[in-house]
């Protein structure tokens, strides 16, 4: 398994190439940077942690697919991968309904446009010739004048059903988002295996999935501040189908509904939730969170903080007790 460290989006981009290199000297695998609307723009932030850094894996978790022409995605990224070979990873998906709305790039179809987007930036990557007259992708004999030596993954950053079985069907992995449960996991990939055997794809597939850490020797405070996380991220979505599969989607509904502050919420979340649903405690016990990903399914998993990160907190503790 590798683990990672996400930096915040709300992280300045001064700061992005100190975070890489200490990213790295504390002994993660990988460093994963999000293109959130509307703070550092993706290809430029993953530019700055690789070329600050030697040996550590960059991810680009997620670039929203429709913002871009899928040409200029794959001469972007693949520019990064011919500089940086071997430490690329790209992931694409819907974006935020009401970021693309606002900035006038939400697709008729957002499955469909992601396809086309994979298909294109993925057979471009591998030095293809593009043809192709999509509803959202239409290219005409494009090809790639330096495509990369050794070609990155493109993941898929989605949630629900259909998009799991797309990512699955035409993308080389997929970026699951937080909350993430064991049970998700299984669920998310049995949704992408249905997919790949649609598709005859018999290659390897890597789930990645992305969690915030509260990493604190006081137990109880790291648990608390989980919970009024938990709280946060569940009043902020509308989207309950990455709770449906472990059965707590009409129940964390009802929470939200009456809760009548974003601290009332916490204090009601069952404690058991904050557990299943978190990595929070002491090394061991966040150790322990993270192998359970593991073992339900997850190769890559990428912890992660707020923009000011503190590296007194003990990464090279929780890092020596997963290897």
């Amino acid at each position: 398994m590798s683990i990672g460290l996400s930096a915040a989006p709300q992280l300045p981009p001064r700061r992005i190439p100190d975070l890489a290199r200490q990213a790295e000297a504390a002994g993660f695998d990988q460093v994963w940077l999000a293109e959130d609307c509307f703070f550092a723009g993706g290809i430029a932030a993953a530019s700055a942690a690789l070329a600050a850094t030697r040996t550590i894996t960059v991810g680009l978790g997620i670039l929203p697919a429709v913002a871009r022409n899928a040409a200029f995605t794959a001469m972007e990224v693949a520019a990064l991968a011919e500089l940086y070979p071997g430490r690329v990873v790209l992931g694409l998906g819907h974006g935020m309904t009401g970021w693309m709305k606002q900035v006038g790039a939400y697709p008729r179809s957002p499955l469909t446009a992601l396809g086309e987007h994979l298909d294109a930036v993925r057979a471009l990557l591998a030095g293809h010739t593009v043809t192709v007259h999509g509803d959202h992708v239409r290219l005409d004999g494009v090809g790639l004048d330096h495509p990369p030596s050794q070609v990155p993954p493109v993941l898929a950053g989605v949630r629900g059903p259909r998009s799991l079985e797309l990512s699955g069907a035409r993308a080389d992995g997929t970026i699951l988002a937080w909350p993430v449960a064991p049970a998700y996991v299984r669920h998310a990939r049995a949704r992408i295996d249905a997919g790949r055997v649609m598709a005859g794809r018999t290659d390897h597939h890597e789930i990645v999935a992305g969690t915030p850490i509260f990493l604190d020797a006081d137990i109880a405070a790291a648990e608390r501040a989980a919970g009024a996380s938990l709280a946060a991220e569940l009043l902020g979505t509308t989207s309950r189908t990455h709770l449906e599969p472990i059965g707590i989607a009409d129940d964390a509904a009802a929470l939200v509904a009456a809760a009548g502050s974003p601290e009332e919420l916490a204090a009601r979340l069952p404690a058991d939730w904050v557990d299943m649903l978190t990595v929070a405690g002491d090394p061991a016990q966040c150790a322990a969170r993270i192998m359970a990903l593991q073992e339900s399914g997850v190769d890559t998993v990428i912890v992660g903080s707020g923009p000011d990160i503190d590296y007194d907190i003990p990464y090279g503790a929780l890092l020596a007790a997963l290897r």
